[in-house]
Formats: C-alpha cells, sequence, structure tokens
C-alpha cells in the first residue's frame, strides 16, 4: 500500500521527507519504496469565476444578478497545473493519504480540496504539525491524527471561501454597475472582512477630523509631611458646583484658580492611606496578533512584515513555532520540554546570554500560560528545541524571534511584586490623591531591561512616614492648562488589534449578547493580508506609522448599508465559521443562510439602481442620456474632455468647456445654408453666431461662421 504525505509546501516537504528518511527526490516530490512526500505551492485550487458557470455573467449587469450557484466549481491555477498533475497521478496510485499541511483551516482546506478535484477515495490520516524542527515532526508522526477529527476544518475553510466569494462577486458588481450609473469610472471592491475592516479607519478618521478639544484645567499641589515632600493631585466634584467632563476633569479654569488659591500656604491632612501588596503576572506567549501588535508598537513594523518574517523562522531557520495561531496558551504536557527549548535558545545566541538574565530562569516555576482548557488548535508561538545559526537572521527576523524568545522565557521566573500607594489628602473641603509604588520584587521584568518608572505625575516615591490623620501644610499649587485629545489614528498594529477584538466595538445590544468578547473580524492568517488589499485598492493609504482612508474609501463607507460594513456582522460569522470547525454547525445552514442575504442585499441595491435612473444625470450625454464623466489623457498629448459613462455602448465625446461639457464642435464640412447666423451658439449655448473673415494667415479674406464669445468659445464652420 502506497501511503502520500500531501505537504504544502516544497521546504514542509523537505522536512518531513528528511525525518522519514526519504532522500530520493523526483519531479514534484519525494519516494523512496512505499512512501511518498509531495507539495503543493499554496491554494493549487482556486473558486471558478461566474462565467465558468454561465457565459452569461460575462457582462457585468444587474439582470444577472444574483450569481448564487447551486454546485460549486474549483479550477486549477494556471502557474502552478504541472504541480496538480503530479498530486493527481501520486493520488491515483496512493491508497493511504496523510494530510501534512499547514495544521489550521486553510492548510485543511488546501489539501482536501484537491482531494476531492481528483475524486480520492482512500484513506486518509492528519499529521499535525506545530514546528518543523526534526524533533517537533517525529512528535506530530508519533501522534497522526484520524481523518474525521480535523475534517470539520475543511468545511469551515468552504464556508469561509464561499461566502467570501459570493459577497465579492455579487456585491462588488453591483456597487460597480451602480458607480459607473453615478459617474464613476473604478471598480468598487466589496468584501466580507475587508469593508468592515474599512469601517473601522473611516469612522475613526472621521472622528479624529470632528474632534474639536476642550481645554481642562489640572491643579496640582505640594505637601509638607513633618519635612517630607509629595505632590498630590486635585479630585475636582460636580456635587459643588464645579464643572466636570465624564473622566472628571474641571473645564473651569476660574473653579481652579479659585481652589488653588483657597488651600496655597493652608494645613490640611491625610485622610486615606493605603498600601497593598499587589502581583502582576508574567505576560503571556504571544499569538500571531499579539505579535502584530507589539511589533508595530516597538519598532513600527507592518503586520505583513512581521507575518513574513514570523513565517520565515518557522520554515527556514526551524527557529519559532507554527506562527498562524489564536493561542497565547501552552498545553501542560510542553512543560517538560521547557529544559531543552532553554537550552537551544543559550547556544543559538551566546552573546544575548552574557548580557541578559536568562540564566535565573527556573523551569520549576508554573506561571498561568500552562492551560489546557485555554487551548485552541495550535499553543502560542514559541522558539522550537533546535539550535540555529542566528547570525543568518535578517534584522526584522531578528526583531521577532527577540519577542518571541523573550515572552517565553519570561514564562520561568516569579511574578513581579510591588507595594501600591494610595494617599488621599484634604485640604479645606478639596480632596487630592497621591500615588505610588515602591517595588519588592522584579520576578519576570528583569527580562525587559527595564526599571520601573515611579516619578511621573501618577507615580511617585511617596515619604515612608506618612500615616492617616497626619498633618500637612501646602506650600505651593500649579494650576495646569491642559487640551482634550482626539484618538489616534490607526497603525497597522492597533488595526490588527481593533479587528481581532471587533466583539467588544458592537454597538448592538441583541448582537453584542450572542458574540463572545473575543469574537473578531477576519483570522491570524489572515488580517495582515486585508490591511494589504485595502491599501492596493486605494482605499486606505499610509502616513508615516498611520493608516488613513482615502476618498474613494469614505465614499464606499457612505454608500453601503450598515449590515455590510458593521464589525459585528462579520464577527457573527466569524463565530458560526468557528462554530462549523468544531461540530457546532453545519455548511449547509450556514451557506443557505449567505444565500438568502445575498438575495435580499441585490434587490435592495436594484432598488437603487432604479432611484438613479430616475434622478436626472448633471450632465446627462446628448446621445442615450446617462452620465458623462471627465475624462483626462497625457498622450500623445494632455486633452481633457467628456466621455459617455456607457463606454463601450456608447461612444459620444464632448469637449471640456471651464470644467464642464461643451458642444460638440461645428464640422469645418458644415455650410451656411445648415447654420443661420445670428442663432445661438451650439457649443457654448451663450453666444450667437455671426459671419466673420479672416484676417491673417494663408485664409486671410475666407469667410466663416463664428461665436460671439470668441476667444473662450472658438466654434466656427467655413462658408462654402
Amino acid at each position: 500500500m502506497q501511503t502520500l504525505y500531501l505537504c504544502e509546501k516544497p521546504s514542509q516537504a523537505k522536512d518531513v521527507a528528511a525525518v522519514l528518511k526519504i532522500n530520493t527526490r523526483k519531479d514534484g516530490y519525494f519516494e523512496n519504496n512505499k512512501t511518498v512526500v509531495t507539495w503543493c505551492i499554496g491554494h493549487l485550487l482556486e473558486m471558478a469565476n461566474p462565467h465558468d458557470y454561465d457565459m452569461k455573467y460575462k457582462k457585468w449587469s444587474f439582470e444577472t444578478l444574483p450569481i448564487l450557484p447551486d454546485t460549486w466549481k474549483m479550477t486549477v491555477t494556471a502557474k502552478v497545473k504541472k504541480q496538480f498533475n503530479v498530486i493527481k497521478r501520486l493520488l491515483k496510485q496512493s491508497q493511504h493519504v496523510v494530510i501534512s499541511t499547514d495544521a489550521d483551516r486553510e492548510g485543511e482546506t488546501i489539501a482536501r480540496e484537491i482531494l476531492d478535484m481528483c475524486q480520492y477515495r482512500g484513506s486518509v490520516d492528519r499529521l499535525w504539525l506545530s514546528a518543523l524542527d526534526s524533533k517537533s515532526i517525529r512528535k506530530a508522526l508519533d501522534n497522526i491524527l484520524p481523518d474525521q477529527k480535523t475534517k470539520p476544518l475543511y468545511y469551515a475553510g468552504l464556508g469561509r471561501g464561499r461566502a467570501d466569494w459570493l459577497i465579492g462577486m455579487n456585491l462588488t458588481r453591483a456597487y460597480t454597475l451602480l458607480s459607473k450609473q453615478a459617474g464613476g469610472d473604478q471598480v468598487v471592491s466589496v468584501g466580507r472582512v475587508q469593508t468592515p475592516t474599512l469601517n473601522l479607519v473611516v469612522k475613526r478618521d472621521l472622528e479624529i477630523e470632528s474632534f474639536k478639544p476642550v481645554a481642562f484645567y489640572d491643579l496640582v499641589i505640594d505637601c509638607d509631611a513633618a519635612g517630607s515632600f509629595y505632590k498630590a493631585k486635585w479630585m475636582p466634584e460636580a456635587s459643588v458646583g464645579i464643572p466636570v467632563d465624564t473622566e472628571g476633569r474641571c473645564l473651569n479654569q476660574e473653579s481652579a484658580n479659585t481652589v488653588a488659591n483657597q488651600v496655597n500656604q493652608q494645613g490640611g491632612s491625610i485622610v486615606r492611606f493605603e498600601k497593598k501588596v499587589k502581583e502582576e503576572n508574567q505576560p503571556l506567549p504571544l499569538d500571531l496578533s499579539s505579535l502584530q501588535i507589539e511589533a508595530s508598537k516597538r519598532f513600527g513594523l507592518d503586520a505583513n512584515d512581521v507575518l513574513k518574517a514570523a513565517q520565515s523562522l518557522y520554515e527556514t531557520h526551524k527557529a519559532t513555532t507554527y506562527p498562524r495561531t489564536d493561542c497565547r496558551y501552552l498545553p501542560n504536557s510542553q512543560l517538560e520540554e521547557a529544559g531543552g527549548i532553554l537550552a537551544a535558545v543559550r547556544q543559538s545566541d551566546p552573546d544575548w546570554v552574557s548580557h541578559s538574565a536568562i540564566h535565573l530562569a527556573d523551569t520549576s516555576i508554573r506561571s498561568r500560560c500552562w492551560n489546557d482548557k485555554k487551548m485552541s488548535a495550535h499553543h502560542a508561538i514559541i522558539p522550537t528545541g533546535a539550535s540555529f545559526a542566528i547570525n543568518q537572521l535578517n534584522h526584522q527576523e531578528m526583531q521577532i524571534y527577540e519577542l518571541i524568545r523573550q515572552h517565553y522565557v519570561m514564562q520561568f521566573f516569579p511574578v513581579y511584586r510591588y507595594e501600591a500607594v494610595v494617599c488621599h489628602t484634604q485640604v479645606k473641603g478639596h480632596t487630592f490623591i497621591s500615588r505610588g509604588r515602591k517595588e519588592l520584587s522584579p520576578g519576570w521584568k528583569v527580562m525587559t531591561g527595564k526599571s520601573e518608572a515611579n516619578d511621573s505625575e501618577d507615580q511617585q516615591a511617596l515619604p515612608e512616614h506618612l500615616s492617616e490623620g497626619l498633618s500637612v501644610h501646602i506650600v505651593n499649587t500649579q494650576c495646569q492648562s491642559k487640551m482634550t485629545k482626539p484618538p489616534a489614528r490607526f497603525t497597522s498594529g492597533t488595526l490588527i488589534a481593533a479587528m481581532k477584538n471587533a466583539g467588544r466595538l458592537i454597538d448592538n445590544p441583541e448582537l453584542r449578547k450572542v458574540l463572545k468578547e473575543t469574537s473578531g473580524i477576519g483570522t491570524e492568517a489572515t488580517r495582515a493580508s486585508i490591511i494589504d488589499t485595502l491599501k492596493d485598492r486605494t482605499y486606505l493609504k499610509k502616513s508615516g506609522k498611520y493608516l488613513i482612508s482615502t476618498e474613494f474609501g469614505r465614499k464606499l463607507i457612505s454608500v453601503v448599508p450598515d449590515v455590510l460594513k458593521d464589525p459585528g456582522t462579520t464577527a457573527l460569522w466569524e463565530q458560526v465559521l468557528d462554530d462549523i470547525a468544531n461540530n457546532k454547525a453545519t455548511l449547509e445552514s450556514f451557506m443557505d443562510k449567505q444565500k438568502a442575504f445575498i438575495g435580499q442585499m441585490i434587490e435592495y441595491l436594484k432598488q437603487q439602481q432604479i432611484e438613479i435612473n430616475y434622478n436626472q444625470p448633471e450632465y446627462p450625454c446628448p446621445a442615450c442620456g446617462k452620465p458623462l464623466k471627465k475624462i483626462t489623457v497625457t498622450r500623445p498629448k494632455k486633452k481633457t474632455f467628456w466621455g459617455c459613462t456607457d463606454y463601450p455602448n456608447c461612444h459620444e465625446t464632448l469637449p471640456d468647456h471651464h470644467g464642464k461639457p461643451g458642444a460638440k464642435p461645428l464640422e469645418k464640412k458644415s455650410t451656411m445654408k445648415q447654420l443661420v447666423v445670428g442663432q445661438s451658439c451650439p457649443q457654448c449655448s451663450t453666444g450667437l453666431l455671426s459671419l466673420k473673415t479672416i484676417k491673417t494667415g494663408n485664409n486671410q479674406g475666407k469667410a466663416f461662421i463664428g461665436c460671439s464669445n470668441y476667444p473662450s468659445c472658438k466654434a466656427f464652420a467655413w462658408e462654402n
């Protein structure tokens, strides 16, 4: 019986073949006796285009919408057809397939769509790879999963792909057709994930641009407590008539100055003094989103750059585990490998060992990350137990590796312990607050290389002898004028965070009830590419480290209904796809609802089409009545004119006249009999036609009919 291992990429196949001791490489596969290892190149198959179902869909029109296939078709991607044929031939020769693609929804789909396309009927098992070093591959080979264990992931993948196809093909066509009728000339791309993601940015940008800063006033006093000094910040109280905002900030300078004068050089007392020992747990190891967020904040890296670096660390260097994970926890069984992983980390980078605190790592410490109940398909991204040549990493790979190893190593340090102090000082009936922090044990923070700041406005080193009831004297007051600030624009990292936590942004209380708080839009594997797609389609642009919506992007968001741009809708769909992957929902039920939704949307948009048709365009085409649009060409020389939006069905063009469509130029072959001197000029409509004579040049003395608005209007016709 021949066994075929079906991997996702050539590099992955090479790693698996090496562990299986298959050294003979053929054209598109490795072979040894009855065991074969072959590979895909990502998705070898793609969803068929509408015209592959029926040629009537070749032309975009409302008459052919909605497009709702009963039986879904796949086509072989042209550039990888050779490799597909290799796999197809090998499948015919094999009785047992071990799916060895990436261990996630997409990986499952890549493999099983090929098995379905090739009508494979043999047995199937699953190799679940969390890392590509030889030790991890051997462990996975010893724990091969049965077919039905992961097959639901395939159904979830089909649901995701088909839902995206339905929305993309139907609504992109519909909105492009509506845009064309209104004078637009671009394809208006609408997507299940990209449109709500764009909406997040547009809403934030509009909020920033409409933001009106408001002045507020902080009052800080310097207190003398028996020769020791500390600062305290005023806590304004609306109950005593002081105007405050929702965050408790004083909005009236006169009120702040009045209080400052009342308490300056006066006596007061400490009315509340609390000390509490607090602990701060080790930060969890990273999943892809938290890695992208942290790398954006610390290094200013784009989400896609982070994914590429993490993928290279996993595939090429075998330095870290599978990156496209949504889990920040580790299984309990993995704890026994900690010593070997830490040894590999030390061996890979001796220089780091010499100036870091890794020698203090204690594998007997069990942080909160070891939790089987929190596990998903993959554990968090961590270093592998294989040492590697760290000098082969490029700069970005080194930055990402540093984040991954640091978050892993911190699990083997104690919690950070500190003493938190809160002190309330009362002066002339007004309350002032001071906060302090005293480090008791640095714990995991020794791995960050940073000391705790304790000298900011909100944190300070308070005198040791402070206590409740102690009298103080106010020696100085400072009234500071400040302005409220708008929310920050999105960066790649903060947009990833907003996409991941979209469930928290839902305004609809009913929808919020059924959504998990962790429900997001997109997946760990797709969020970076969604942001890149929005930039490629000119909906977003980058300004420094920030992402900003373009006018084109804002126009789209202004016309699509809430259900298409609400992150809650897509987050709910993602939740159902997760349920399909966990055998809690069916693909058929999900697709029935998707088709019904598309049908309703197309009917709604057809009504919009009727409204546009009934509304007279600002500049109708004189030939067909559809809107004209302004066009500028640069070759062979720059020229601006107006053309019909129904091109190529209508070829009508008119000259540009001061930013508006002018009349068609008079034919040079026109005669006096065809035109009447004294009539309105057919080109500009405001001038009058009159008989004129050319005064200079080769045609001197020749009669012609011209417009009285010359030279702004150059309409003319020769006299026969």
